[in-house]
Order: structure tokens, then C-alpha cells, then sequence
């Protein structure tokens, strides 16, 4: 409990300054990295599939050690996705430390940041809130991801986004998922001054603008991505549920 209390307050029982705050911060900030880095990842990953059903499917087949055994082995994407899951729940618990404690404390905040209308002050204020549905739906996501890597592919997964419903959910984590990461890189680079140089002000203004445009390019390739599973979800409704393979390929073409 008083290692509980001093992680909050940065105090010790003994009421000395504790470097705690600091050690979860930086651990805090380095969880955070590694996921939004997953996550750009990620996404080249699965927009793969705009340059064809047989790309996506190749590249699946590539994580799943097809080059070295026939067929490749599904569960390698399971263990991956309990790795991440381990460094998500990690990031989310260090961050809950920085939630509002209470509604009043939500609110005062909210006047704060109106009142200053200062940019960095709101991106913290989405950070918070995107977070906290991300808690929710990331959860779902890796739930799926973890219990069924074989139905990854050109086929399951425009099976699972259309016929199963999921292109909200898909949706509203992209802008979250996008966005959190995008700020997060952004937030933690004015922090520890990574690249603050001769003059910090004018580094800002640069780190704003690469913010932007990082955040506009990964949300535009999303949401292309989503439409273009939705696009073969559609098209190949009455086929689906069913796995992608250069056969089954080959006959939808020929039909």
C-alpha cells in the first residue's frame, strides 16, 4: 500500500521525495513507444491487402513461419499477441495514473485547458479519454486475435469485419488507436527533450507539424484499408465464411 501511495504522490512514508513517479514515467513512456511502433507496423501489415488478396495472404503466411514449416504455425501469432497484450496492460496500468480521480477533478481540468487553449493541454485530455476506450476495444481485438490466428487473412478477416459485424468497433479503434499513438510519440519527445537541439521552441513547432502528418497519413491508410476489406467482404459475401489460398483464389476468379 505506502508503494501504492508514493507511485501517486512521489512521497515516502518518511516524507522524503520519492524518484518513483519518475522510474514509472519513464517505463510508462518506453511501453507506450514500443506499442505505438507495433502499431505502425500493424497497419503496413494489414493494408497489405491493397495490393491484393494474395500479398495479404502471403505476408500472414510469412508470420506465421510458413518459409519454415508447410502450412505455417497459427499459434506463433498467439504467443505474439500475448506479448503485446503483456506490454499493453502494463502501459494501461502506469497510465490510469494520470486519470482525472474524479468527475470534479474532469472538470476543473476541462476549464483549465479551455482556458488556456493550449494544444498540448487538450492532446493530454484526448490521450486520457482515447485510452480509456482502448482499454475496452483493444481488448476485444487481441481477444479475437488470440484465440483464432488462423482466421487471419484476405478472406476471415473481411469475413469477420462485414458478416461479423465488426468494421464499428474496427473503426472507432482506428481514430483512437491512430491518434493516441501519434500524440503519445509526440508528447514524450517534448518531455525528455529527445530532439529539443539549440532551439526547443522551433523544435516544437517542427514536432507538431511531423504529429500531423503522421496522424493524417496512418488515418487515411486505415481507413482505405477498412474499406477495402469491407469491398471483398461484400463482393464475396456468399462465399464467406471460408480461408483465402492461391486454389480457392484461383476458382473465385474462374467463376
Amino acid at each position: 500500500m505506502e508503494k501504492i501511495i508514493e507511485a501517486f504522490t512521489g512521497v515516502t512514508p518518511e516524507g522524503k521525495k520519492s524518484r518513483t513517479p519518475a522510474r514509472l514515467d519513464k517505463l510508462l513512456t518506453g511501453t507506450g513507444v514500443v506499442l505505438a511502433i507495433f502499431m505502425m507496423a500493424h497497419m503496413f501489415f494489414v493494408s497489405t491487402i491493397l495490393l491484393g488478396e494474395k500479398t495479404m495472404y502471403t505476408v500472414t503466411k510469412m508470420f506465421e513461419l510458413d518459409f519454415m514449416f508447410e502450412g505455417g504455425l497459427p499459434f506463433i501469432i498467439s504467443i505474439f499477441v500475448a506479448i503485446i497484450t503483456a506490454i499493453l496492460v502494463v502501459h494501461a496500468i502506469l497510465g490510469i495514473r494520470k486519470f482525472p480521480t474524479s468527475y470534479k477533478a474532469y472538470i476543473r481540468i476541462k476549464q483549465h485547458a479551455k482556458m488556456m487553449k493550449h494544444s498540448d493541454t487538450s492532446m493530454w485530455m484526448f490521450q486520457w479519454i482515447s485510452g480509456l476506450m482502448m482499454m475496452f476495444l483493444a481488448s476485444i481485438h487481441l481477444y479475437i486475435m488470440f484465440t483464432q490466428p488462423q482466421n487471419i487473412g484476405p478472406y476471415a478477416s473481411a469475413n469477420r469485419i462485414v458478416n461479423e459485424h465488426m468494421w464499428l468497433l474496427y473503426m472507432v479503434l482506428l481514430i483512437c488507436v491512430e491518434l493516441h499513438g501519434s500524440i503519445g510519440l509526440y508528447r514524450a519527445a517534448m518531455k525528455w527533450g529527445w530532439f529539443d537541439g539549440e532551439n526547443p521552441k522551433e523544435t516544437r513547432k517542427k514536432m507538431i507539424k511531423a504529429k500531423k502528418m503522421v496522424s493524417y497519413f496512418f488515418l487515411t491508410l486505415g481507413a482505405i484499408t477498412l474499406l477495402a476489406y469491407i469491398k471483398i467482404g461484400i463482393e464475396k459475401g456468399d462465399s464467406l465464411p471460408m480461408k483465402y489460398s492461391p486454389t480457392t483464389y484461383q476458382e473465385i476468379i474462374k467463376k
